[in-house]
């Protein structure tokens, strides 16, 4: 019974991860206009649909700390703990994602695991494991995001001003055209092309250039690079969150249940792109419309750092929250503008605050039930 539960609890966190997870990472493209919904979700579907298979292969670290490895003392967890350690997990996320709330699957699956461990036996958490893999990473993460997303910001949008760079612009290289000039004997002759760099309107590049030359349109470069980076949040989301998930799995199905990683993998990633597509629409409007108004420029500020933090933390094997990067890059992004909704702001931290406590009380409550009735 104790590893059907946390089987069907881990495909129900899995479902939930998606719905309160997958578009993060696109939330800015929806925001600024730049995808509609449906396409902003396509994207984000696919994009989790391969960093979820590739997780296994690149952060089988992860896999091993949220199946309990280096966390608890004693062995391996029993079946029990990893069914109340998901199902409390599945619960809080499923709670955040009805309110609209975006919140952390790492924070959900910390507390719920320190909480239905802990309960019948509070020695055998490890207090440096905790501070070091755990708390470390999640409460520093969002400072870094929040800091590195302001200062690029910031300086592209310094660096654009003292290039006279608009949204609207051109930018076009091309030979200038040939003019007459007078040598040291007083003879006309054609001067030879130069090649120069204009920065101007559309128009202005192809009144003086033609057909000739080459032209960038900086809003189209802008938004192209705009999207290939929110695809990237939304891969580097997946590799960062399936093992966490898969790891309960594979961890709860050792004693019997003849599934490979790859398949538990699988598996988890199916039901967090169904999760995101069926379930996504409440997150998605918060993250997308509701935190802060972002131009491409900010919002593509925002989407490089969180997938290079969010990448790096996968690849080092630390369960960093794809949520409070992305959220604390949006922020830092926005402080640039300066326009930020203090009320949604606080409404988000504040769920972040209630969640770990909230899934440890599900996790030791669900654990001492399953106790009781024998599991």
């Amino acid at each position: 019974m104790a590893v059907i539960l946390a089987l069907l609890g881990t495909a129900w966190l899995a479902w939930s991860n998606g719905a309160n997870d997958n578009f993060k990472g696109v939330a800015t493209l929806y925001g600024s206009r730049s995808l509609t919904y449906r396409a902003a979700m396509v994207l984000a579907a696919l994009a989790t649909l391969g960093g979820g298979i590739l997780a296994i292969d690149i952060a089988d670290g992860l896999v091993r700390v949220f199946a309990g490895g280096g966390l608890v003392d004693g062995g391996p967890l029993s079946q029990a703990t990893l069914a109340a350690t998901a199902v409390a997990a599945a619960a809080t996320i499923a709670l955040a994602t009805v309110l609209g709330m975006p919140t952390s699957t790492t924070h959900a699956l910390f507390g719920a695991l320190v909480g239905a461990a802990g309960v019948l036996a509070p020695g055998s958490v490890r207090g440096g494991a905790l501070i070091s893999k755990f708390a470390q990473p999640m409460f520093l993460s969002p400072l870094l995001a929040f800091g590195a997303a302001s200062a690029v910001g910031g300086v592209l949008r310094l660096r654009r001003r003292r290039a006279c760079v608009e949204p609207s612009s051109c930018i076009c290289v091309g030979d200038a055209p040939a003019a007459t000039v007078a040598d040291a004997g007083g003879v006309a002759a054609m001067s030879a092309p130069t090649l120069v760099v204009r920065v101007g309107t559309v128009e202005a590049c192809e009144q003086e250039f033609g057909s000739g030359g080459v032209k960038l349109d900086v809003a189209l470069a802008t938004r192209t690079v705009h999207v290939l980076s929110a695809g990237a949040v939304c891969f580097a989301r997946a590799v960062n969150d399936t093992p966490k998930i898969a790891g309960l799995a594979l961890a709860a199905g050792a004693a019997g249940v003849a599934f490979t990683p790859h398949a538990w993998v699988a598996i988890v990633t199916a039901a967090m792109v169904l999760g995101g597509v069926v379930q996504g629409r409440r997150v998605a409007l918060t993250m997308g419309d509701r935190i802060t108004r972002l131009d491409e420029g900010q919002a593509l500020s925002a989407n490089v750092v969180t997938s290079i933090l969010v990448l790096g933390a996968s690849r080092l094997g630390l369960p960093v929250s794809t949520t409070h990067v992305s959220c604390g890059a949006i922020f830092g992004a926005g402080a640039v503008n300066g326009r930020i909704d203090r009320r949604i702001v606080t409404r988000i931290m504040l769920a972040w605050v209630t969640t770990l406590p909230l899934a440890l009380a599900l996790g030791a409550g669900l654990r001492l039930a399953l106790g009781a009735l024998g599991v």
